[in-house]
């Protein structure tokens, strides 16, 4: 008789290797024509990069001086000029120099980057977590009034903006309750920032922002929780006499979770947006500004770069919701 214990599946690291290695060199053309597009777009805008740098010296310049000008920022020159000159810098690792903040691209996002993924890191956690949770209570008990409620906000999230929800926790929390900070990183008068500063200036943009997402990974997981639960190997769990929260936990929430994998992917470039807006309202120091200054100013440099990085986050959550299906139900396989 053999005694040997069982081994352990092991993780298929080869398939998702040869996987996330085919979705990197499909994601590089897509890459180079998001570049392209930014400088095409920034080239057809009204805006005057020029003068966004000059300022309000710009307004008493000469016209001889503002062609001086636009030729030392190198605006003048051809669009695809413009283009591979920053792609070639780019790939040495120069993002080239922000004419409206006049520092670095790199630096830019350096020091910005980090709090936008702590925002965004942080909504998803509680959207995924509480929709999961929601999701799989209100598919227990179908019809009741815990699904009729959640579902009806659900519904009404869905549709709410995501800037109009952070106004209305602005409202309600900081100005009426007086409960949490209502913006920034740190509190008013205070030179140093703290875990503890911090931690309670993220509660509400993280909240709102998570608020935005969650109705999505709530549908989800109750749809497929509730269709799991109604299938025979399920009853048949049931009548062999299996508690009914080891065959929740157990057959409806694994098959539930499978279509609420492939809404990862989907979500991130909604969640980049929401973020931006949630950013922009409670003054959280990410790259909103930074955006929004170089779309207005039309800074290719800092505009080119923060539009690679978003589409490098959508690309990325693609693949990881791939990789979790294929996971998670073995049939998917990672080849395909």
């Amino acid at each position: 008789m053999n005694t040997r214990p069982a081994r352990s599946p092991r993780l298929p690291w080869g398939p998702m290797a040869r996987m996330a290695g085919r979705r990197t060199l499909l994601a590089l053309p897509v890459l180079l024509v998001v570049t392209l597009g930014v400088f095409a777009v920034a080239a057809l805008s009204p805006f005057d990069p020029v003068k966004a740098y000059a300022g309000t010296a710009g307004l008493t310049a000469s016209q001889a001086e503002l062609d001086q000008l636009r030729a030392n920022l190198g605006v003048d020159r051809p669009l695809a000029g413009r283009w591979w000159d920053w792609l070639t810098s780019a790939l040495t690792g120069d993002l080239g120099t922000s004419s409206v903040m006049r520092r670095p691209v790199a630096e830019v996002i350096a020091e910005r980057v980090g709090w936008s993924a702590l925002l965004a890191a942080t909504a998803f956690a509680v959207a995924v977590l509480a929709g999961t949770a929601l999701g799989v209570l209100a598919a227990r008990r179908r019809g009741g009034p815990l699904d009729r409620v959640v579902s009806s906000l659900a519904y009404t999230l869905e549709a709410a903006p995501a800037f109009w929800l952070g106004l209305l926790a602005v409202w309600f929390f900081s100005v009426h309750l007086g409960v949490l900070p209502s913006g920034g990183l740190s509190d008013a008068g205070s030179d140093v920032v703290t875990a503890d500063q911090v931690v309670r200036h993220l509660v509400l943009p993280a909240l709102v922002l998570g608020l935005s997402q969650l109705p999505w990974f709530f549908l989800y997981v109750r749809q497929g929780v509730a269709d799991a639960l109604d299938e025979d190997p399920v009853r048949g769990a049931r009548a062999r006499g299996i508690g009914e929260r080891r065959v929740l936990l157990g057959h409806g929430l694994r098959a539930g979770m499978l279509p609420m994998l492939t809404l990862i992917g989907s979500r991130v470039p909604e969640l980049i947006t929401g973020a931006l807006l949630v950013e922009t309202v409670f003054s959280w120091p990410g790259i909103a500004a930074a955006t929004v200054q170089a779309a207005t100013s039309v800074d290719f440099p800092l505009l080119a770069a923060l539009t690679v990085l978003a589409t490098a986050a959508v690309l990325a959550g693609n693949l990881l919701s791939d990789l979790l299906y294929g996971l998670a139900d073995p049939r998917v396989g990672f080849d395909g």
